[in-house]
């Protein structure tokens, strides 16, 4: 009687040894794109934790919840021109809020009063442009509840000044 003798398989691509198959590029860059997607997803995604800021889930009986307060503060801005009689073309100053005022041509000297109303600790932007109409010096001031924040002159036609605070 003779022993039975095994052959082995012939070679199949794809194949590295009897009856295993060897991994193609493809499905280890995929693999690896799973990976990377699933560790950036953990890191990026929130925590399923309650946010800091809500209370408990019932109401504690006599507490109200403070809401924040914020100061506000009014003030009072007067934009003013002085200078020769020819006055001034494109005017441009912040009125209430952070609105724009234009006008086309004014006479010197002109001058407007605006109250503003903004939160306390923050200062208010306040600015006053215009071209000088004639000969002469133009003077832009910008007062502020009784006090000069900014002033600024020019000499000469066509010439512009502005003043900020």
């Amino acid at each position: 009687m003779s022993v039975p003798t095994t052959t082995p398989p012939e070679s199949t691509p794809g194949r590295t040894g009897p009856g295993r198959l060897r991994p193609s590029g493809s499905v280890v860059v995929v693999i690896g794109v799973i990976a990377v997607a699933f560790a950036v997803a953990s890191y990026v995604m929130p925590k399923a934790a309650p946010a800091a800021d809500e209370g408990p889930a019932t109401p504690i009986v006599g507490i109200a919840k403070a809401e924040p307060v914020v100061q506000l503060a009014t003030h009072t801005v007067v934009y003013q021109l002085l200078g020769p009689a020819g006055g001034a073309r494109y005017l441009t100053y912040v009125a209430s809020g952070a609105d724009l005022e234009q006008l086309a041509a004014v006479t010197a000297p002109w001058s407007v009063t605006v109250t503003r109303t903004g939160p306390a600790d923050q200062v208010e932007f306040s600015s006053l442009a215009a071209q000088n109409a004639g000969p002469g010096e133009l003077t832009c001031r910008i007062v502020v509840d009784g006090v000069v924040v900014a002033e600024k002159s020019v000499s000469g036609e066509g010439r512009q000044l502005s003043c900020t605070a």
